[in-house]
């Protein structure tokens, strides 16, 4: 007696290769995302860098009472801090601009802020750019407060 003809129930070579592509896509996905979090957070980073480096500033200024600045190499993309030897690195991705009082500017390429010992400043702002995402950062000509501002565009 012969019984009936059994078909094995697999998945045939198309199907798989369907549900390879469609993993390999979500992975490609998932990895467009991390890199552009990547570019984001070194942004950010950056940004906030800056700003301690501007608060340091003035805080010196009003303990030391005497005059602190914070200059910015936009050549060079880096900033360096008065009485201070190291110099800050804002990695090459990310654009500078700075708007600050002629007096503080040299040529060009070199701008800052000057922060007096009674905390006010020559004010100004400075926004750091990459692709669409940018950070702004304003600093108060009269109080010398620093405000970091997400400015990006969605």
């Amino acid at each position: 007696m012969s019984g009936p003809i059994t078909r094995n129930n697999g998945f045939t070579l198309l199907e798989l290769i369907v549900v390879l592509f469609i993993i390999v896509l979500g992975f490609s996905v998932v990895s467009l995302n991390l890199s552009s979090g990547n570019e984001a957070t070194k942004l950010k980073i950056a940004a906030r860098d800056l700003v301690s480096a501007l608060r340091f500033a003035r805080g010196e200024a009003l303990i030391s009472h005497q005059e602190m600045s914070v200059i910015i190499d936009l050549e060079a993309n880096t900033y360096s801090v008065s009485r201070r030897d190291k110099l800050y690195q804002i990695p090459k991705s990310i654009g500078v601009t700075v708007v600050t009082a002629k007096s503080q500017t040299k040529g060009t390429s070199l701008a800052g802020v000057r922060f007096f010992a009674d905390g006010s400043s020559t004010g100004g702002r400075v926004v750091l750019k990459q692709g669409n995402l940018s950070w702004q950062i304003d600093i108060n000509w009269l109080t010398g407060q620093i405000d970091l501002n997400d400015k990006n565009v969605r």
